[in-house]
C-alpha cells in the first residue's frame, strides 16, 4: 500500500484488497502503526507486527519505509510512505493448534480411555469366563472407542475450520444447493430418530458467497444438536431467506425441550455440556456448536442462539451477500 505520513490510504493493490478486505483500514489505525508513522524516517525501514482480534484473530507483518518521491494527494504534494503487508495468521494458528490439540485430546480422552482400560482388565480377569458379562462389556467398550473417534475426528475438523478462518470465501454457491445437500446427508440422522425434517421453500434464485462444504456441515451440525438434546417427536425446520439484498438469514429451529436462558451465552465454547440434558448414550464431543461459531466467523456472519425450557431452540445465522 502506498500511503500519506498522516496513514491516509493513497493506494493498495488487488492483492492488498482481496486478502485484507476492510482489515486494511484497521491494520493501518492500530497504535502500533500509528507509532511507527510517526517516527518514520527516510534512512531505515521499520516492521513491526499487528494483531487484530475483530472480527477473526489475525497476524499481520508490516514493513514500512519512506517512499522515494512525493505524490499528489488531496491535501497536495507529500511525502509517501511504502508499506508491505503480509498476512502471518495461518503460521500463528498452526502453531496453537498443535498445542490446543494436544490440551484438548488429553483432557477429553482420558475418561472414556480409562473406562477402556477398566474394562480390559475385567474381562483379561474376573469375567474371563463369564460370557455375559463379556458381551456387555464389550458392547460399551465399542460406545467408548466410536465416541474417541467422534471426538478425534471433530478435533481434526475444528482445526481445519480454525486455519482458514482468516480466509473469506468467495464462491458463489445457491441456497437450494445446500438445501439439497442438507436433505441428502442427513438422511440417516432423521431415519434413526421419530423426527420430522421440513426444509422451508427457497428462492431458486439466491446465491451468496460462502464454503458450500462448511454451511452443509454447520446445518448437519444444528439438525444434530436437535435430534440429540430436543427428544423423540420433534420438527426441525430449516430456512434460508435473503435479507433485504444485505445478506441471507439461515434458520435451524426445533420444538422440543430447548436449554435454560442461562446456559445460551455459553452453548458455542468447547467442550460446554448443559448437565443433564442427555444420557451418557447421547452425549457428544461438545464441538459441534464450537465449530459452528468459527464457520461463521469465517464467513463474516453473526449466529444468535435462542433457546428456553419447554421452548424449543433456534438458531440464525446471517450472512453477508457479496459486495
Amino acid at each position: 500500500m502506498l500511503l500519506d505520513q498522516g496513514g491516509r490510504i493513497y493506494h493498495a493493490n488487488r492483492v492488498a484488497h482481496s486478502t485484507f478486505g476492510d482489515a486494511l483500514g484497521a491494520v493501518i489505525r492500530h497504535p502500533a502503526v500509528q507509532s511507527v508513522l510517526a517516527t518514520l524516517t527516510p534512512e531505515t525501514g521499520v516492521v513491526t507486527r499487528v494483531e487484530l482480534d475483530v472480527p477473526v484473530r489475525r497476524i499481520v507483518q508490516v514493513t514500512f519505509r519512506k517512499w522515494s518521491e512525493r505524490f499528489a494527494s488531496d491535501i497536495g504534494w507529500v511525502d509517501g510512505v511504502l508499506a508491505v503487508l503480509e498476512d502471518c495468521s495461518e503460521v500463528e494458528v498452526v502453531d496453537r493448534m498443535r498445542a490446543d490439540f494436544v490440551a484438548y485430546a488429553s483432557h477429553e480422552l482420558r475418561t472414556p480411555l480409562a473406562s477402556l482400560i477398566g474394562f480390559i482388565e475385567t474381562l483379561q480377569g474376573p469375567a474371563s469366563d463369564d460370557p455375559a458379562a463379556q458381551q456387555q462389556f464389550l458392547a460399551v467398550m465399542a460406545a467408548q472407542a466410536a465416541r474417541m473417534e467422534r471426538l478425534i475426528e471433530r478435533l481434526l475438523y475444528l482445526s481445519r475450520v480454525q486455519r482458514l478462518e482468516h480466509m473469506r470465501p468467495n464462491d458463489l454457491v445457491a441456497a437450494q444447493d445446500i438445501m439439497d445437500r442438507l436433505l441428502e446427508d442427513s438422511q440417516i440422522l432423521i431415519r434413526s430418530s421419530d423426527a420430522k425434517l421440513i426444509l422451508l421453500p427457497t428462492d431458486e434464485d439466491l446465491f451468496f458467497p460462502a464454503d458450500e462444504d462448511q454451511i452443509v456441515q454447520v446445518l448437519l451440525n444444528l439438525v444434530e444438536n436437535a435430534l440429540k438434546y430436543a427428544g423423540s417427536e420433534i420438527e426441525i425446520r430449516v430456512g434460508i431467506v435473503a435479507d433485504n439484498g444485505r445478506g441471507v438469514e439461515i434458520s435451524v429451529s426445533d420444538n422440543g425441550r430447548g436449554v435454560d436462558t442461562q446456559h445460551v451465552p455459553r452453548l458455542t465454547e468447547r467442550f460446554y455440556r448443559v448437565e443433564g440434558r442427555v444420557t451418557a448414550s447421547q452425549s457428544g464431543t461438545g464441538l459441534g456448536l464450537a465449530i459452528v461459531k468459527h464457520i461463521v466467523d469465517r464467513h463474516g456472519g453473526r449466529l444468535r442462539i435462542e433457546s428456553a425450557l419447554g421452548k424449543g431452540m433456534t438458531c440464525r445465522i446471517w450472512l453477508p451477500k457479496a459486495s
